[in-house]
């Protein structure tokens, strides 16, 4: 009893504050179905890590450092960037690279939605964050949770955890965000564009060369994406391959789960009261919101002015599948569509520029990390 009520005592405020986050995103996650396998677990985990005394992260007692299980796991499988690159092999193995093939042109779309990361990496400057930091919160426009630990973690940011929480529950506000900003910037004729599908077939051999070739050239153009492209490569390829079915399936399944998961749990070792609470981590979830929403307009933007220059038009909202948001936003664009034109299918177009998405997403990481190490 006297420990319990020793704990009681020694209860903050603060960390009540993060119980009621932590019960947000577990709310979140499970009566709106808001990306579950990982805002639960980040959920929950925020409640574990600000219990008064938590043994899950580390503590001085008696003046002997007690190393805590969420510490362990952040220092294995976080700061060596194993867990991001591990996820990176589940979602290559998701992914059909089909769509993209027939229509190469879309990948210059994942190019362009990722005009957010910059601009706002610009943007966290003039507000007073440190480069590194800047570019770490910048990369939220990555819409991409891998790439979002990876560059935080490589540049050692402050500001981890408030990231990691305002990339992916972004990400789970796709369908809000996005529908809400293209319907601003383009007009009903230009949503109601219809594209011609390509009948062009792909090859096995085209598909096995495909992530090998991709990523030979993120090597030779922006070595410091290696990583990241690489394992999302490798994961695609043992889909395509056609002799590992099993590995690939386990792969998407339990291997993507299961990192998903810890990955979740671990970060929430960032979300202690005293590091999480303060203005930053506001300003921060401000401008996560800032680079989906310039994320959106720079694919809408670039398939304005291509029209200006092109006899066959491409639907504007195409373009804002860009992002990385697999395959979210490819989703949300194609049911934008059907709301204006229930005969217009842009499904496949917007699939290919949203893996198109996934490519840049992992290459602008990797050009942020070059560029500013």
């Amino acid at each position: 009893m006297e420990v319990i009520f020793e704990n009681l005592l020694n209860i903050q405020w603060q960390q009540v504050v993060m119980w009621v986050i932590g019960a947000v995103l577990i709310y979140l996650a499970i009566k709106k179905d808001m990306e579950p396998t990982l805002l639960l677990p980040i959920g929950f985990g925020a409640i574990l890590v600000n219990l008064p005394f938590s043994g899950a992260v580390t503590q001085l007692v008696d003046g002997v450092t007690e190393v805590g299980a969420i510490d362990t796991l952040f220092n294995a499988g976080i700061a060596t960037e194993l867990f991001p690159l591990l996820l990176f092999i589940g979602i290559g193995a998701m992914i059909d690279f089909t769509p993209l093939l027939t229509n190469p042109k879309m990948i210059f779309f994942g190019a362009a939605a990722q005009f957010g990361i910059f601009f706002t990496f610009s943007v966290a400057v003039l507000c007073g964050f440190d480069v590194k930091d800047a570019a770490s919160i910048g990369i939220i426009g990555a819409a991409d949770g891998p790439t979002s630990i990876f560059v935080a973690n490589y540049f050692n940011s402050n500001y981890i955890g408030a990231i990691i929480v305002a990339a992916y529950s972004y990400m789970a506000l796709v369908p809000i965000i996005q529908p809400f900003v293209i319907k601003r910037i383009t007009t009903k004729k230009e949503r109601m564009i219809r594209m011609d599908y390509s009948n062009r077939t792909v090859s096995k051999t085209t598909k096995i060369l495909f992530p090998i070739i991709i990523t030979v050239i993120a090597g030779l153009f922006a070595p410091r994406s290696v990583a990241l492209v690489g394992f999302l490569m490798f994961g695609n390829l043992i889909r395509e391959c056609g002799v590992l079915k099993s590995l690939s399936e386990s792969a998407q399944k339990e291997l993507a789960n299961l990192i998903t998961l810890l990955l979740g749990i671990t970060i929430a070792t960032k979300m202690q009261a005293d590091q999480f609470l303060n203005l930053n981590t506001l300003l921060i979830m401000g401008l996560g919101l800032v680079a989906f929403i310039f994320d959106t307009v720079g694919g809408v933007l670039f398939a304005k002015v291509l029209n200006l220059f092109t006899k066959h038009k491409i639907n504007p909202m195409v373009g804002a599948a860009g992002i990385s948001a697999f395959p979210m936003s490819a989703r949300v664009i194609h049911k934008i569509g059907l709301e204006e034109d229930k005969s217009n299918f842009l499904l496949m177009h917007a699939v290919s520029a949203n893996v198109a998405g996934q490519i840049a997403s992992a290459i602008a990481g990797g050009l942020i990390i070059g560029l500013l190490s």
